[in-house]
């Protein structure tokens, strides 16, 4: 279908979940990690925030799971279990990923999860490849698999490639850090040959991430909005991805349509798709601030638009009295 054609037809996104990057801040600092996450992040939510973005999101009536992730979740326990517990009581199943690090033992793992079994978790990934460590399945993700099945939790895996092995053949995409420090030494494609987004479901978007500066995020880094700004709600129901000047190239042809539409400068070959549309965001940041960021996710401290620093938000934009 032609991009106007589709554009004329479609109504709105039909959002079925939202991932809450709870925070930035994580105890390990992966190469692969999409958002930069290390001990050092900044950009932590707050409970009201959570209870804010929630009942947005409720107002749409298509969203179904809300995702707590990061940076490490379980770095900010009590207020995991606040948000999950907001969530739980708006009627929406959770999930959790995590890296599994504070599951020292089986019966530390118990004691974790336990509190967990009532607040409507559907599902708990754990991150376990060389990525984290020197085996594909981390000790960590044994003992929370052992402690899982023995709760009756539903739990499971996210495995990257390992980095001996080429990552093009893996499932690694290289933005963020990745783009960064995993790159040297893989085969090339040339860049015109990159014309899809074949990873993200950018015209009809079904999940979202949400950080705790506020932003929207459709792909790390690529943003619809920032809720500081307008309602939740109202930023996906208002969403017109062929006029985003991002998003709108990207279906047209790829990052190598961003490339062309901008005359950007470029290399002649690039890993994959990912990695020219993360280099080619890079380059337009400082046109497009309100949609490429924030600077944790490439690569600096958080800043917004004339390089303050950035804070996370206690609240999500005002809503009139009567809408609420």
């Amino acid at each position: 279908m032609a991009l106007v054609q589709w554009a004329e037809e479609r109504d709105s996104m039909a959002l079925q979940g939202v991932h809450l990057l709870l925070t930035y801040r994580c105890d390990r600092e992966c190469d692969h990690c999409f958002v930069w996450g290390g001990p050092s992040a900044q950009g932590t939510m707050t409970v009201e925030f959570i209870r804010r973005l929630l009942a947005d999101a409720r107002r749409l009536g298509t969203v179904q799971r809300i995702y707590f992730e990061g940076g490490e979740p379980f770095l900010y326990y009590p207020l995991l279990l606040a948000g999950m517990r907001l969530a739980y009581a708006e009627g929406f199943e959770c999930g959790i990923v995590t890296n599994g690090y504070w599951a020292v033992g089986v019966e530390e793992a118990i004691a974790a999860l336990r509190p967990l079994i009532d607040l409507g978790l559907v599902d708990l990934s754990v991150s376990t490849d060389r990525f984290h460590g020197e085996e594909d399945e981390s000790p960590e993700w044994q003992r929370i698999r052992e402690a899982a099945s023995w709760l009756g939790i539903p739990a499971d895996t996210i495995s990257l490639a390992p980095p001996r092995a080429p990552v093009c053949e893996g499932n690694l995409r290289l933005r963020g850090r990745a783009a960064e420090r995993l790159v040297a030494g893989l085969p090339l494609v040339p860049w015109e040959e990159l014309s899809t987004c074949p990873h993200e479901q950018l015209a009809e978007p079904e999940r979202v991430h949400v950080d705790a500066f506020g932003h929207v995020h459709l792909c790390q880094g690529l943003l619809l909005g920032n809720v500081r700004e307008q309602p939740f709600d109202t930023l996906v129901e208002t969403y017109r991805p062929e006029a985003h000047p991002i998003v709108g190239p990207l279906l047209e042809g790829g990052p190598a349509a961003l490339v062309r539409r901008y005359d950007l400068p470029h290399a002649q070959g690039y890993v994959e798709e990912c990695h020219l549309c993360y280099r080619a965001r890079e380059m337009l940041r400082e046109r497009f601030p309100e949609y490429l960021g924030p600077q944790q996710v490439y690569g600096g401290s958080p800043t917004i638009a004339g390089g303050q620093n950035e804070t996370p938000s206690s609240t999500v934009c005002s809503r009139p009295p009567s809408e609420v």
